[in-house]
């Protein structure tokens, strides 16, 4: 645990970590490699398998024909956690297990030579509730064919450890079915730098981390790392809070998320005062409403790359609602964004800076600075700008997304060190133009 912090009973929310000494915004606050991790199935052709970095091409493992690489480096590195999940692999093809099967298995096999650091995390994975005893029927059902699945998957390789190994494993991970509700309730969505989904990891101690809709820190990812960030001035005495919800959802959708994946019911200040529901759901409901409908077809769209069908939808939908509907509005600004990256996909540049600008107002009102979320937006549009030569315009909105991205992301993180870059570019091609007219 990192000096500055302490783990105590959180009243109401069992354990919990709070501050021993006063954090201020923009610290780092602790950061942690993953006792497991694994890309997700939905990113194994575009994300290299060990360092987590999105590429064009990427070596193909010869055996499972899943696992994909950067180069012999990074596949000869990731071996030793590979080997066992490759056999387990082979043996279920064409079959693929799920995400959350393939990171239970990679706890499961960490153990087989695990660092010093690993067996504390272990211990601290054993610690966390599994919830089963609260959990509806429906959803236990759920997590046993996961369990089942988990056990034919890694069959073999277990079935290969002496006594002495698997007496040794913390009682969670001894059993499939507690093992699997503990890695569904605990795990991190790993991400890109601009918050692009990459695969899950565990951090069984960070898991310790309650939940607040407007949380006092964040987390980003460098590769595998995870790092805790203060998002605001924390004194000593106060608990740490991050968010395990998206910040712009209804509070009744936040709190049903709660409830269903971690088991309790949220009473923090923004769900008991949900003013801001009104903004979300601003304009008339019969105008606002096939926006709403139409989001699932769309977001179907997108999940199967149709890009061009996509962008065409949400245009026609946008049309419709302009001057009906404001830009505030959670499912107007949900389309508008998936409009951006149809546009972005296309290589349709004018009409993505477009979309862009048109959401920069809405993120800013539902987004507090600073937040992770707001300064990716606006590096997304400052990098529009700047492609297409409106310097000036991108320095400005490169500068916005500097002061939140310094204090979410830190200085020394790449998204922040290519932003500064970036900037560094503008201000070059500005005073060359200066230049040029004297």
């Amino acid at each position: 645990m990192a000096p500055m912090l302490e783990r105590f009973v959180s009243p109401g929310k069992g354990n919990g970590l709070r501050a021993t000494s006063g954090i201020s915004r923009g610290r780092l606050v602790v950061s942690a490699e993953p006792l497991a991790s694994c890309v997700s199935n939905m990113q194994a052709r575009e994300v290299c398998h060990h360092c987590f970095t999105r590429r064009e091409t990427l070596l193909r493992c010869s055996q499972c024909k899943m696992a994909r690489y950067c180069d012999t480096t990074c596949q000869k590195q990731a071996w030793s956690v590979h080997k066992r999940e490759c056999k387990c692999l082979c043996r279920l093809l064409p079959r693929l297990p799920t995400d959350s099967v393939r990171l239970a298995a990679r706890a499961i096999f960490a153990l087989l030579s695990p660092p010093k650091s690993s067996i504390g995390e272990l211990y601290t994975l054993d610690e966390h509730e599994s919830h089963l005893d609260s959990m509806p029927e429906q959803k236990k059902e759920g997590l046993s064919q996961l369990a089942s699945m988990l056990e034919a998957y890694t069959q073999q390789e277990v079935s290969n450890l002496t006594q002495e190994v698997t007496s040794a494993l913390p009682s969670s991970c001894r059993d499939a079915l507690s093992l699997i509700a503990k890695v569904t309730c605990n795990c991190f969505t790993i991400s890109d730098g601009e918050l692009q989904e990459l695969g899950v990891g565990l951090y069984p101690s960070l898991s310790l981390l309650n939940h607040d809709c407007r949380p006092n820190c964040v987390m980003v990812f460098e590769g595998t790392k995870i790092q805790l960030r203060a998002v605001q001035d924390i004194n000593p005495g106060d608990e740490l809070t991050i968010s395990y919800t998206e910040t712009l959802s209804l509070t009744e959708d936040r709190q049903k998320q709660l409830e269903d994946q971690y088991h309790f019911v949220c009473r923090c200040q923004r769900c008991e005062s949900p003013e801001e529901d009104g903004l979300m759901l601003s304009g008339e409901k019969a105008k606002w409403s096939p926006l709403k409908e139409a989001l699932s077809r769309l977001e179907g769209l997108k999940t199967e790359s149709k890009w061009q069908e996509l962008l065409e939808s949400c245009s026609h939908l946008l049309s419709a609602a302009d001057g009906e509907v404001p830009d505030e509005n959670l499912y107007k600004l949900r389309i508008t964004d998936m409009a951006l990256d149809a546009s972005v996909h296309l290589e349709l540049w004018e009409e993505a800076l477009r979309y862009g600008i048109k959401t920069l107002p809405a993120y800013r009102r539902h987004y507090p600075d600073p937040h992770p979320v707001h300064g990716v937006q606006l590096l997304r549009v400052g990098k529009l700008q700047h492609y297409l030569e409106f310097t000036d315009d991108a320095l400005d909105t490169f500068t916005q997304a500097f002061k939140i991205l310094k204090i979410t992301h830190g200085e020394d993180h790449p998204l922040t060190f290519d932003l500064q870059m970036k900037m560094e570019e503008c201000r070059c091609e500005t005073d060359h133009k200066s230049s040029g007219k004297h």
